[in-house]
């Protein structure tokens, strides 16, 4: 992804429609996009479908973090003069300084969040010791990271005390999230606040990517685990980055062979009315109820509410 971005603008747009007709064909009517630049914005003003626009803030270093956090206020400028729903969002953890996250935090009206969390060991080893592969990602980025000290905790754990302004926070994918971390997003405020300052922790949803994490680690988030929490989980499919279609269908069936003790019905249910609800569109989307205007998907190919390979989802309405 680094090192092959750069393509002539005429063939990105042509991707950018071709992405968004596969979505609208494949059932889905909403999407939380994570935009770091603003060539999806002509596409999405033809209103084919619905979109939160999460734009993208990094900047590890914390010398860089007024520069950048400005650049991602002027693409926000420019996504908000023609386009309802945006926010600024830290992209990772580990991209992200201390002083972003500030800015972040602090920024009137930016309540619906997302953030990378927990893809990868290595995000953790390096926030708990400060070893592990990602000291080779930001020796090859030029990346001096001479100024970080660990934090002895998760990644989860050192991040999530940035935020206290009440917001909801997406965390994508969380595959190395574990149940010392979920106890910890479930302490009480005074826990979770650093002492001094008034305000109020997060509200935090929990997005599922399966095809992507197969793709470039071949694990899974704990699923179970996050269930036994009682987590509030959505299906998200990463971008054509790392996967092989934009399918929320796909998504259903790899979790399916893989958690076969979660029910469909549950499935169905995080790729709908709570995916509707993480993006704050749930009183027109997610559900069949008088005023709403959700959609209709046709499912094929399963039998006894047990997934099989060749099973398929196609728009109806």
């Amino acid at each position: 992804v680094v090192n092959e971005r750069h393509f002539e603008e005429g063939l990105i747009l042509a991707a950018i429609e071709n992405a968004e007709n596969e979505m609208w064909q494949n059932g889905i009517v909403a999407v939380g996009d994570i935009c770091n630049n603003t060539l999806t914005i002509p596409q999405k003003t033809r209103v084919c479908l619905r979109y939160h626009n999460f734009i993208e803030a990094s900047g590890f270093p914390p010398s860089v973090a007024g520069l950048r956090f400005q650049r991602s206020e002027d693409f926000y400028n420019l996504y908000r003069q023609r386009l309802p729903a945006n926010t600024i969002v830290p992209h990772a953890p580990y991209s992200v300084s201390r002083e972003i996250f500030g800015l972040i935090n602090d920024l009137p009206n930016n309540q619906l969040l997302t953030i990378h969390n927990q893809e990868t060991i290595a995000e953790n080893e390096f926030f708990k010791n400060k070893r592990g592969e990602l000291l080779v990602l930001y020796e090859k980025m030029n990346i001096d990271i001479s100024f970080f000290q660990p934090s002895g905790k998760s990644s989860l754990q050192t991040w999530f005390p940035y935020f206290n302004k009440g917001q909801s926070i997406i965390l994508v994918h969380n595959v190395t999230t574990s149940a010392k971390d979920l106890e910890f997003i479930k302490l009480p405020t005074s826990n979770l606040i650093p002492s001094g300052v008034e305000g109020q922790p997060p509200t935090v949803i929990f997005c599922l990517c399966p095809n992507a994490n197969l793709y470039i680690t071949n694990s899974l988030p704990d699923v179970g685990l996050l269930m036994k929490y009682d987590s509030n989980i959505v299906l998200g499919t990463d971008s054509l980055a790392s996967n092989h279609q934009l399918s929320i269908w796909e998504e259903i069936k790899t979790l399916r062979h893989h958690f076969p003790a979660v029910e469909l019905v549950t499935l169905l249910q995080w790729a709908t009315i709570s995916g509707a609800r993480a993006l704050q569109m749930d009183d027109e989307l997610g559900s069949f109820e008088k005023g709403k205007k959700p959609g209709v998907v046709l499912i094929e190919g399963f039998n006894d509410s047990t997934t099989i390979k060749d099973s398929s989802a196609k728009r109806l309405l």
